[in-house]
């Protein structure tokens, strides 16, 4: 008899050679830009440069998905938190 197991990573992202769809999404706009120059150029420096180009950003954004804090700028939690209704009386004295 065949045993299944429980998938318990229901809520994880949908992931395609490594990266989000999102990000996949741009890693085959960039393929499909860099076909473009090749068939149009006749040049062996240009297809080896797209091709070095493609490489590198794969392994950059594999990079940013796996390590997220990189281009975090802002702090993850605020300094204050609070109810209080923000207006534009001031009650202090100047």
């Amino acid at each position: 008899m065949k045993k299944f197991e429980v998938y318990r990573n229901i809520r994880k992202r949908a992931v395609i050679f490594g990266l989000p769809i999102s990000l996949f999404a741009l890693m085959m706009v960039s393929i499909l830009a860099s076909l473009l120059i090749i068939i149009f150029s006749f040049s062996f420096g240009i297809i080896i440069g797209v091709l070095v180009f493609n490489a590198s950003l794969y392994v950059a954004l594999t990079r940013i998905t796996h390590n997220p804090q990189l281009f975090q700028m802002a702090k993850a939690f605020p300094q204050i938190i609070s109810n209080k209704r923000i207006s534009g009386f001031d009650y202090e004295q100047d």
